[in-house]
């Protein structure tokens, strides 16, 4: 699919909620605000750092963006915050990364669009930046120096074991609402495949949505897979790709989607299709998501903390300027597990969950 690549792009210099508000730019707009290096290379002590998020849209990187300009007025950071204009925008991203480099920064945080960006991330890494992955690990993992996030796989295994466990041996015919099908990105099909694996369904390549069996049995019932769909994230994918769905099978009882938004957007196709009574999962655990959780749309996501991965970025990128330390991946894992919990108000015996009440007391956006 052919895309803008035109980043969305503004420099905060920390000014209080009106200049924030003054620095909001359009998708595709380029913007500095405040101080006279739009570069982004900083002065003083202070050490500049681009925060680079897959777009400026979706509630989980508005928060994370939130949540690493708060770190970075704690820390002393020069913060530089850029965006793809969509999901999936590599080439606006690498251009983000270029900037980095030339502004002379000391390092980045990013949520890569696909690996696309890898040979950015590498340059920028050989001309001395230290670079963070955010919520999606690239892969290989090693393309950064180290990865904050959420363990996907477990996000996924546990919206799936939640899933059979509802369902009680009952049919399972299922729509798999994924991120994309034109590249292979980890959160894609780590949340896929930890899904079917939560289910009791047989997975091939755990790095390979949609190469499963199509009928089989899951951990109490048969099963039927009736769609991979891409969503590309949005609500307006998710509505499309459900109505793709609906048309391969009207009998859809239970819906997989990659986040809140792809959701929101299957709920919305299922209820102008007449169709009620179908489980819908997710992952994210947004203050919107949970709220669908509440209000019965959504049966159970997996939360996940995009201002805890952010603040523990931009921390680590001080404090590695400042003395060299540099952070520690969590045991047994390539990545800094920045943790999950399971959020729904029906609770499935042996899957440990939060109720929504308590998920809204720590969610985002």
């Amino acid at each position: 699919m052919s895309r803008s690549t035109t980043p969305t792009f503004r420099k905060l210099r920390h000014r209080g909620p009106a200049a924030v508000l003054a620095c909001v730019a359009a998708v595709a707009t380029v913007a500095a605000c405040g101080g006279s290096d739009a570069g982004g290379g900083g002065g003083g002590d202070e050490v500049a750092v681009s925060l680079i998020t897959k777009d400026s849209t979706n509630p989980f990187f508005v928060a994370m963006q939130k949540g690493a300009k708060a770190e970075a007025a704690k820390d002393g950071v020069d913060l530089t915050v850029g965006a793809g204009k969509e999901d999936g925008d590599e080439q606006g991203q690498v251009q983000l990364i270029e900037n980095a480099i030339a502004a002379g920064q000391k390092g980045i945080l990013i949520t890569p669009n696909g690996p696309g960006v890898n040979s950015a991330i590498e340059k920028a890494r050989d001309a001395g930046l230290y670079v963070i992955a955010l919520d999606t690990p690239p892969d290989p993992a090693d393309t950064v120096d180290i990865t904050f996030a959420t363990d996907n796989f477990k996000a996924g295994e546990l919206i799936g074991q939640w899933t059979k466990g509802q369902l009680a041996g009952k049919p399972a015919t299922i729509a798999m609402l994924d991120l994309f099908n034109d590249k292979v990105v980890s959160v894609d099909y780590n949340r896929d495949q930890g899904f079917l694996t939560g289910m009791g369904i047989d997975t091939k390549d755990k790095q390979k949505n949609g190469d499963e069996d199509k009928t089989g049995k899951y951990d109490g019932g048969d099963y039927t897979i009736v769609c991979n769909e891409p969503t590309q994230g949005a609500e307006d994918g998710g509505r499309t790709a459900m109505e793709n769905c609906l048309t391969k099978n009207p009998d859809i009882n239970v819906v997989y989607t990659i986040n809140e938004p792809a959701a929101t957007g299957a709920d919305n196709a299922l209820k102008a299709a007449g169709k009620s009574g179908v489980l819908i999962v997710s992952v994210d655990g947004g203050c919107d998501g949970v709220k669908e959780v509440t209000d019965g749309v959504i049966g159970a996501t997996a939360q996940q903390y995009p201002l805890k991965m952010a603040e523990l970025g931009v921390k680590a990128i001080a404090d590695y300027a400042k003395d060299g330390t540099k952070p520690s991946t969590s045991p047994g894992l390539d990545f800094y597990d920045t943790g999950v919990a399971l959020v729904t108000d029906k609770p499935v015996d042996g899957v440990e969950s939060i109720t929504s009440a308590d998920g809204s007391k720590i969610c985002w956006g």
